[in-house]
């Protein structure tokens, strides 16, 4: 269990950071020309800081939930305030384009600095120290490079995307998420290690879709469609028997997805994509012997704008992939388990002001018989309601306010029955440029 936790810390800490041109920012803050104008330099980013409240199960009542999210208090007390970043750290991401020989060229590097006070030479491995926090005097933060990558093409041939980029399963998800300048979830900052960025919508309804080095192809606008299709570099299970050795990877992981855009009217449009993934674990453990196993996901996203109010739907379903993150429980002993969930949102704008609801679940199942007799309180489903409310005090300032109800379940009482409970409040800032 003591290990599950420290992936879960580090889950908390390595799981978000979002490509900011999907949070619908303007230009680059800052471009750049050279003389004769064939090469333009830029810059966009974001500061966000949020004061974060959270109520725990209080650790009298608080049951064994593997895998769950909501947080558990300590002998000393089930309430945790903490100021840090929300579901997005601060970012700087560079950009440079140019246009040779009719061809389109860009290259592309985000640097996402945190404030969590940090001295593990990484934002989201947290050091720790002999008191079991890293939140410590004299220390510092980290700086998180994870976005590093390069495009070319135009809209006759396509666009090719190489690099470290943001995954196309789970992206729909979490770049729609009201939550993403916000908090939502806390994740690690209602814990005594609280690293650069807190849940969001992770793990209540999609799984995470990480950065991922790849290698894609998109096709240029087809009457309203558009399809990509890539490899991208394995990621090893989190989650595999402690005996277990990572073997070579014998083929990279395959993704795609396709989307159509359908306007009605200047005010009025439907959006939907679908995406999915599929990559094969291989492992050679003393007690199992060389084994491997397949993990397998898709997913379904369909928004609606009309004027100020935009809906969302979205549903997931995998094989071997597991919870909250790619690759997280995804399988028992080489035997794959099954994971699905959904999220639901709307959000409706009164002006500067913008109000949403959202509400999410992430289940989990058994592999088989065995995996349910050697883990009876295997995580069955975290399920997350929040309310948001998000005032444009300027064009690039928002001031924002959230309230989030947290429950993950275990199997071992059945869907209704053992489960930690959770409240987390939060206000804070956004800055985007």
């Amino acid at each position: 269990m003591n290990n599950f936790r420290a992936t879960l810390q580090f889950i908390y800490g390595a799981m978000v950071s979002i490509l900011l041109a999907a949070l619908a920012l303007p230009a680059a803050a800052i471009d750049l020309k050279n003389a004769d104008g064939s090469w333009t330099f830029s810059l966009n980013g974001n500061v966000n800081v949020d004061y974060i409240w959270s109520s725990c199960e209080d650790a009298s009542s608080a049951v064994s939930v593997g895998g769950g999210l909501t947080c558990v208090g300590t002998a000393s007390g089930s309430n945790v305030s903490n100021i840090g970043n929300g579901l997005l750290p601060a970012a700087f991401v560079f950009g440079v384009a140019t246009t040779q020989a009719g061809i389109d060229i860009t290259g592309h590097l985000g640097l996402y600095p945190g404030i969590a006070t940090n001295d593990g030479g990484s934002p989201n491995l947290q050091a720790g120290t002999s008191n079991g926090s890293s939140n410590t005097a004299l220390g510092t933060t980290g700086l998180d490079v994870r976005q590093v990558y390069m495009t070319f093409g135009n809209k006759s041939m396509g666009t090719f995307t190489l690099g470290r980029q943001i995954g196309l399963f789970g992206a729909d998800a979490i770049l729609n998420d009201m939550t993403l300048p916000g908090v939502g979830a806390p994740g690690s900052a209602a814990s005594a290690a609280p690293s650069n960025t807190t849940l969001g919508g992770i793990g209540w309804g999609y799984i995470y879709t990480d950065w991922l080095a790849q290698i894609d192809y998109t096709t240029p606008d087809i009457s309203g469609f558009s399809f990509t299709v890539g490899v991208f570099d394995p990621l090893n299970s989190l989650t595999e028997p402690a005996d277990a050795t990572v073997e070579p990877k014998k083929a990279p992981g395959f993704h795609g997805k396709v989307s159509f855009t359908l306007p009605f009217s200047d005010t009025a449009k439907l959006y939907a994509s679908v995406a999915g993934l599929s990559q094969k674990q291989n492992y050679d453990s003393l007690s199992l012997g060389t084994y491997d196993y397949t993990g397998n996901a898709v997913d379904v996203f369909v928004k609606l704008d009309i004027s100020n109010l935009e809906v969302f739907g979205y549903y997931y379903h995998g094989t071997g992939v597991g919870t909250t993150a790619l690759f997280l429980l995804g399988a028992y002993n080489g035997q794959t388990r099954k994971s699905d969930g959904y999220l639901a949102q709307a959000t409706y704008k009164f002006g500067a002001l913008k109000v949403g609801v959202q509400y999410g679940e992430s289940k989990l199942d058994y592999a088989n018989s065995a995996d349910q007799g050697a883990n009876p309180s295997l995580l069955q489903s975290n399920r997350k309601g929040t309310v948001g409310f998000y005032y444009s005090l300027t064009d690039n300032l928002t001031l924002l306010a959230e309230g989030s109800e947290t429950k993950s379940y275990a199997h071992v009482a059945g869907p209704n029955g053992d489960h930690n409970s959770g409240t987390t409040i939060n206000a804070g800032a956004f800055f985007k440029f």
